[in-house]
């Protein structure tokens, strides 16, 4: 049934009752966290000895404060505010890819024994909507013993997220607050400079990719100019809203899905969630769509923008720990890079970052990585920081380094082309 049934307020719904030892949680992340539900679990506890909680990208508080004893966390990544819990010893790491997550529960790899979700209710008589994500739940929930659904008036219905007629709601508790909304953002000078870079880089017609945040806002804001722009990515935002009202993006030119922006999840403000709400320009779509290896190879010039925490003088990309903590993960990097690098119509696979951290201490272009390959040095394309561009196709070993000690920050650029020299690579490559 996935008619909303009857429908009782949070006060009158408890998880105590329901939950078994050792159960798997899984929750729906971003903007589709089920915030009442969410915030109940942690104020009243599981009311059992041990249960773990599956979250994807995590962009509330509702985890960074006091937490059951009883409650652990397992996620494909220290995305958002999850990495409060990965230095509190609580978090487990898994290191896939985003497209993967969803397969590994329909296929019982991954435990899902109950499932929360937001949900928004169907206008004129349609089927309520997974409005803000259309990530792994819907495989979560049909394994899933029990499945609790969070009905939201506040979540935008989206096109491509409705929910699926078979899939069984076994309570439907009434949200109390609106879901999560993030303001704009401006963008700092080294973002808005990064941005004018990579808009550089992209021609009209190009179909994009980008993350969430200030840094993807940013290059997005330093497209306007551009014309027949595509999107088919994991996130939609205000900017890319901004774009498609401005004229810039209209999806002509994508190579499939004309005139339809394609992404996994919304977030964004108050205001991005009721443009997109019933918009047939958008469409919200399974990770299984938006991620597969097949979809995006159709994509006409695929420019993927993703950021990392570190690159090295060879091009391996971090993008998951630094100093031993974990701080990002895999997500759909590879997914994205790997098919923009393959790309047979002009893409790129685009790495942006700051070139310092730690309020200029830190260098992000580095002799050796602080934490995991992410990207390897094969798979690694354009690299952009506030200082320019190091395009690394075809480049050998000593190349790659000039160009990319040519856009790391002025003061450690000294520094790095002497560690490079004395380094084992550095001895064998320059020149």
């Amino acid at each position: 049934m996935t008619q909303p049934g009857p429908l009782v307020a949070a006060a009158g719904f408890s998880f105590h009752g329901l939950l078994r030892p050792g159960d798997h949680i899984v929750c729906g992340q971003a903007a589709a966290e089920p915030l009442t539900l969410t915030r109940k679990l942690v104020a009243e506890g599981p009311g059992v000895a041990e249960a773990t909680v599956f979250l994807g990208a995590t962009m509330t508080r509702t985890f960074d404060g006091p937490l059951p004893a009883s409650l652990r966390f397992l996620s494909y990544g220290t995305l958002g505010h999850n990495a409060s819990l990965a230095d509190r010893g609580l978090l487990e790491v898994l290191p896939d890819r985003y497209s993967r997550i969803a397969p590994l529960f329909r296929s019982g790899q991954l435990r899902a024994d109950v499932v929360l979700l937001q949900l928004a209710p169907g206008p004129a008589g349609r089927r309520p909507s997974l409005g803000l994500a259309h990530d792994y739940c819907v495989d979560a929930a049909r394994r899933a013993r029990l499945v609790v659904a969070e009905l939201n008036p506040d979540v935008p219905w989206t096109h491509g997220a409705e929910l699926p007629p078979d899939l069984r709601i076994d309570h439907w508790v009434q949200a109390e607050a609106g879901p999560l909304a993030l303001p704009a953002a401006a963008g700092s000078e080294v973002e808005l400079a990064i941005g004018r870079h990579v808009a550089g880089l992209v021609p009209d017609g190009a179909t994009l990719q980008a993350g969430f945040g200030s840094l993807p806002d940013a290059l997005f804001l330093q497209l306007r100019q551009h014309r027949d722009l595509g999107l088919h990515s994991g996130v939609f935002g205000d900017a890319a809203a901004l774009l498609v009202q401005q004229g810039a993006l209209t999806n002509a030119r994508k190579g499939m899905d004309a005139g339809v922006s394609v992404t996994n999840t919304v977030i964004g403000t108050a205001d991005l969630y009721r443009w997109v709400h019933d918009n047939p320009g958008v469409q919200v779509r399974p990770g299984t769509s938006t991620h597969a290896p097949e979809v995006l190879a159709r994509m006409h010039c695929l420019h993927a923008v993703n950021g990392a925490l570190q690159v090295d003088l060879t091009g391996q990309v971090n993008s998951e720990a630094v100093g031993g903590r974990q701080r990002g993960g895999i997500g759909g990097l590879l997914d994205f890079c790997q098919a923009a690098r393959q790309s047979d119509s002009g893409g790129r696979a685009i790495t942006v970052l700051p070139a310092t951290a730690e309020g200029g201490r830190r260098s992000r272009i580095v002799v050796d990585l602080d934490g995991p390959a992410t990207v390897g040095r094969a798979d690694v394309d354009v690299v952009v920081t506030e200082f320019g561009v190091a395009d690394l196709r075809h480049a050998t070993l000593g190349q790659r380094a000039e160009r990319l000690i040519a856009i790391a920050a002025p003061a450690f650029r000294n520094s790095l082309r002497h560690a490079w020299r004395l380094s084992t690579w550095g001895q064998r490559a320059w020149h």
